[in-house]
């Protein structure tokens, strides 16, 4: 259990907790939503899907019956997600004045659309997604950003290919720039200024040393078991399929790597992942109360 004063938090406020994987942030939701009441739901974008429990360390089915959770492997497995998708799924969630949120998860696009607005720009279809990914592969981003708008090409970073790409693509299948999207981004769901919001500073080494225990738990867990059951729709271009893991140990249930070059392989994929939630969240959410841990 992280120390943390509970007390400090008005039972009436909405709650919001970030943090990068295996910090302990879930167990906080959980804690807060039994002693104040609530509703804890997922802002992490692996646990959205079915399929993936274990491997995605979502709650289980004990600590569900504890509090209300929602927006946990809801998703289908094949199917494709957003932030623009959750936010919408969230809409009921928090239209339900009787049920005080408590929003959790380690995904900050999800947060920042959440408390700053995000712009509703159309899916990009598979024609113009393969028609981007040519123009990409051969050489032709000078190309792209050519026929990028003044206002768009000034504001992204036209060093970032698959950030030039994206724009290229709105631009093309809207025929809207995407500093105009942007600019026409409605008003926050829930304003930053009428939460608590929460992010945990982990400490390196204390993390790391906790990523790898946890690992070691998600496979005498069943981790494997899960993986088993998925291996005949595993497809690694699946957003579902991403989750940290899941490509290591399908590796090694297809006779492709050892099982201790797995375990191996999935801390060191979620040691860098854990480095790049900690950068958004020092870069992104500076007005947040941050908690120091261990």
């Amino acid at each position: 259990m992280l120390n943390i004063d509970i007390s400090s938090i008005s039972p009436e406020q909405p709650v919001l907790i970030a943090g990068p994987t295996a910090s302990g942030k879930s167990a906080l939701a959980l804690d807060i939503a039994q002693a104040q009441g609530g509703v804890i739901i997922n802002a992490d974008a692996s646990q959205v899907f079915e399929g993936w429990r274990v491997l995605t360390a979502r709650p289980s089915a004990k600590e569900e019956s504890r509090a209300p959770h929602r927006l946990y492997g809801h998703v289908p497995f094949e199917a494709s997600y957003s932030a623009g998708a959750w936010l919408r799924d969230l809409v009921p969630l928090l239209n339900d004045t009787g049920n005080r949120p408590i929003i959790v998860g380690g995904t900050g696009l999800y947060f920042a659309a959440l408390t700053e607005g995000m712009a509703e720009i159309p899916p990009t279809t598979d024609q113009v997604r393969a028609e981007a990914n040519g123009m990409r592969t051969n050489g032709l981003l000078s190309a792209m950003i050519t026929d990028l708008d003044e206002a768009t090409a000034a504001k992204i970073d036209l060093k970032n290919p698959m950030r030039v790409q994206r724009a290229w693509e709105v631009q093309r299948q809207t025929g809207r720039g995407l500093a105009e999207w942007h600019d026409a981004t409605p008003p926050p769901l829930l304003p930053l200024s009428k939460t608590k919001a929460l992010v945990l500073d982990a400490d390196t080494d204390w993390l790391n040393e906790r990523i790898a225990r946890r690992f070691g738990q998600m496979i005498s867990g069943g981790a494997l078991d899960e993986a088993r059951d998925n291996l005949g729709r595993f497809n690694p271009d699946l957003l579902s399929c991403k989750a940290i893991g899941a490509p290591e140990v399908t590796a090694y249930l297809r006779g492709e790597t050892g099982l201790d070059e797995a375990k191996e392989l999935a801390t060191i994929a979620t040691r860098q992942f854990a480095k790049r939630q900690r950068t958004w969240f020092r870069a992104r959410m500076k007005s947040w109360t941050h908690i120091s841990l261990p």
